[in-house]
């Protein structure tokens, strides 16, 4: 590639996330997110009453039973896909001076479009029929990780690096500094935001954390039944003292996430 070429394409891809057709697929990243957290939310509730596939896939296929859910669906893996590449655009084209801040907030950006690019893959393949529960997903991954040499160790911190996301997540929302990511509305709407946002953070937090414990759990035990998803933590809380009460708190949590992803939507920096 010539460097007049290079210096193009590198031109062609800063432009790209001030495109207005590339920050509005971005926002409906955020509200299709929105929408899976509100199902998931519920989902977690009914769980709690004991059924229901409380993980994204079971949201996806609460979708895919509604008229049209199939279009739905697809709406929904276009939106988070724009988000993902949206992420992967921005830890490119990242400009801290600093080489050390410039690679963590890279890998900050790209670990995002990680995620976002797997539920919005997760909703594709629900809407071509395919997809299995989160719970199955996540032993199977860990029967395979465990058959590696080393698997046990490379399980175990896999599931420690989910706590620590958890606990991120938990901090960001004890301290607000989700807030820094907004154009924050003022009165009475930005302190909805607020709550919203606190309330949200710690409860998605608080729920990975789970999911990491039970993954470390596997590691030690070396037993990837004991691993799982979102729906083996809420079977975990509801075995506690008063766990219903605590999923319920998880599942409002949850929705309280999703109407926050929607003011997102609105009022991200772009």
């Amino acid at each position: 590639m010539t460097p007049d070429v290079a210096d193009s394409a590198e031109a062609t891809a800063r432009k790209a996330p001030s495109h207005p057709a590339f920050r509005t697929l971005a926002r409906t990243g955020y509200a299709a997110n929105g929408v899976v957290h509100l199902l998931i939310g519920a989902i977690v509730l009914a769980a709690g009453a004991g059924g229901g596939e409380s993980d994204q896939t079971g949201a996806f296929r609460a979708i895919a039973e509604a008229p049209l859910g199939f279009v739905a669906l697809w709406v929904l893996a276009v939106g988070l896909a724009a988000l993902a590449l949206w992420y992967a655009v921005e830890g490119v084209l990242t400009s801290e001076e600093d080489a050390r801040k410039r690679w963590a907030k890279r890998v900050g950006e790209w670990a995002k479009a990680i995620v976002y690019a797997a539920i919005g893959f997760s909703a594709a393949s629900v809407a071509l029929g395919a997809g299995s529960s989160g719970d199955q997903g996540a032993q199977n991954a860990s029967s395979t990780v465990l058959s590696l040499p080393g698997g046990p160790v490379l399980l175990g911190v896999g599931g420690l690096v989910i706590v620590v996301i958890g606990g991120a997540f938990v901090v960001k929302g004890v301290t607000r500094s989700f807030r820094e990511k907004l154009r924050m509305p003022g009165g009475t709407t930005g302190r909805i935001v607020t709550v919203l946002g606190v309330v949200g953070y710690v409860a998605k937090g608080v729920a990975l954390a789970i999911v990491g414990v039970l993954i470390v759990t596997a590691a030690v035990q070396v037993d990837p039944g004991e691993a799982g998803g979102l729906d083996r933590a809420i079977s975990s809380l509801v075995a506690l003292p008063f766990g219903p009460w605590l999923v319920g708190a998880a599942g409002l949590g949850f929705i309280a996430y999703g109407i926050y992803c929607f003011f997102r939507a609105r009022y991200a920096r772009l």
